[in-house]
């Protein structure tokens, strides 16, 4: 843990506002788009998004320091997206057919080109179309695999970090990881 990121969780403990503005607005849209990858739902996420705030706001105190504070955040969302996604599913409000349709270009345009290359229309439509499928295809996912998916492929955590985030070890993160982009791969090649 840096220093800053040390002075951070002690002006947290101490319950500053302003403390907590600056996590929200730092960790904010990386713990809403995790959110987002895992549930498939704008609002679902959103949500969640606000909830993770609210436990961390909660359980700060029982932060050791173990890992980096970001790390320990991770760990909260993606424990609450399965806890959400369990609950859904039970309510069968959760329809995987119905992905929110709502795609993030600049994702989509750098899984195609390399960021100095200048984008076409025809290519700005195919990236969308791929981040599309990619999509449907994430939320088709077992959950385990899911969030391996997004912690690696998308958010480009290290293998120490998804460890720590999953509790797992990292011959098995490594192993699941593999399955994942196999049943990923099948996946989309199917909609394709």
């Amino acid at each position: 843990m840096t220093r800053a990121e040390r002075k951070l969780v002690r002006r947290l403990k101490d319950r500053d506002e302003r403390a907590f503005s600056e996590l929200i607005e730092s960790n904010g849209d990386r713990v809403f788009n995790l959110c987002f990858r895992l549930l498939g739902n704008r609002e679902e996420a959103e949500d969640l998004a606000q909830d993770v705030f609210i436990t961390v706001f909660k359980k700060i105190d029982t932060f050791q320091g173990d890992s980096k504070l970001s790390t320990w955040i991770y760990r909260i969302a993606s424990n609450l997206s399965k806890n959400r996604i369990r609950y859904l599913a039970v309510r069968h409000d959760r329809s995987k057919a119905e992905f929110d349709e709502t795609v993030d270009a600049s994702a989509a345009a750098a899984a195609l080109t390399s960021p100095n290359q200048a984008k076409s229309p025809d290519a700005h439509v195919e990236g969308q179309q791929l981040e599309g499928i990619m999509q449907a295809a994430i939320a088709e996912l077992e959950e385990d695999h899911r969030l391996l998916i997004v912690l690696r492929d998308i958010e480009e955590l290290s293998y120490e970090e998804i460890c720590e985030i999953t509790e797992l070890a990292e011959g098995t993160v490594k192993s699941r990881l593999h399955r994942a982009r196999l049943a990923l791969r099948k996946k989309m090649m199917s909609r394709m």
